[in-house]
């Protein structure tokens, strides 16, 4: 098998030095706070922290909403030339932590890029709401998108980490209910296997999680229901009759092999599945947007997956 690769893998000095820069801020930020054993409750606060010092980029606005009685943001370019079509963004944080608020520099960034409104819901975390209070959520926001008026084939779903499987899982969802599925979706290292069975170590260039905290948040999230189960892990479904699918991840991070298998089952399934890995990059470098060529590379990418 020839090494995997993303769109562009040469790099210049200085995007290598500050690859560099940002993995070291990252692991500092994040992995500190992504601990086995923390309360939820503090990487909640010190996430928000973070999100207090994280501004909207330039030319996008946000303002709070509700869609289908699920809260959350709206995100669009300040130009107001989106045209009617509207990402459904669903933030990773394992089931457990995450908003919105942490996701800006994403989804602020993919509202211009992709001429589209983003509604950022902000569903509800374990374990106060286990499985599937995540897969309602998403369901009811795009149901209510639906009401709005909006066509299905103009809805996108997008998502990072736990995000991208409860992408999937709504998909399946919506299939069940016989509901019409979105347009396509897009997905940033996807978490697919609560169960964990096809993870190694963490590799030597993760700097956001590790298997011990993933397999905490798992557990907070199915409470006691088998990992197994289609909604909570998408890689085990019946994915026939799923929409187009666009997944990304990086080689330096622990769950990559997720975003192999899925995008193998739904190739196996018949469902269009491209998968980009890019090399020497985190789990989802798509935050570094605006900072890093790949992550910027990365969203292009997405915005024309979508925009096709």
């Amino acid at each position: 098998m020839s090494p995997p690769t993303g769109p562009d893998d040469g790099e210049t000095f200085g995007q290598r030095m500050t690859a560099s820069v940002l993995r070291r801020a990252v692991m500092a930020s994040l992995m500190r706070c992504f601990r086995a054993g923390r309360p939820v409750a503090q990487q909640r606060r010190w996430l928000t922290i973070l999100s207090n010092v994280s501004r909207l980029p330039h030319g996008a606005s946000m303002v709070a909403a509700n869609v289908g009685g699920v809260p959350g943001e709206w995100v669009e370019a300040r130009s107001g030339d989106a045209a009617r079509r509207v990402v459904l963004y669903l933030h990773g944080g394992a089931y457990c932590v995450g908003s919105p608020a942490t996701h800006r520099a994403l989804t602020g960034r993919l509202a211009p890029r992709c001429a589209a409104r983003v509604f950022a819901a902000d569903y509800r975390l374990a374990p106060e709401h286990p499985f599937p209070a995540a897969v309602d959520d998403a369901v009811a926001a795009y149901s209510g998108l639906l009401a709005a008026g909006y066509e299905p084939a103009g809805i996108f779903l997008v998502g990072d980490s736990a995000g991208g499987g409860l992408c999937l899982a709504a998909a399946l969802r919506l299939r069940e209910m016989g509901l019409p599925q979105p347009g396509a979706m897009a997905l940033f290292s996807p978490w697919t296997d609560l169960s964990l069975q096809q993870l190694g170590p963490e590799p030597p260039g993760e700097v956001m999680i590790t298997r011990a905290w993933t397999s905490e948040c798992a557990g907070f999230y199915l409470a006691g229901r088998d990992a197994r189960e289609p909604l909570a892990s998408p890689v085990f479904a019946d994915l026939r009759g799923l929409p187009r699918v666009l997944i990304q991840a990086g080689t330096d991070e622990v769950l990559l092999p997720d975003s192999e298998r899925m995008h193998a089952r739904l190739l196996a399934s018949g469902v269009p599945s491209t998968l980009h890995v890019f090399p020497r990059r985190w789990h989802v470098f798509q935050l570094q947007a605006g900072l890093l060529r790949d992550a910027d590379r990365a969203l292009d990418e997405v915005a024309a997956f979508i925009r096709a």
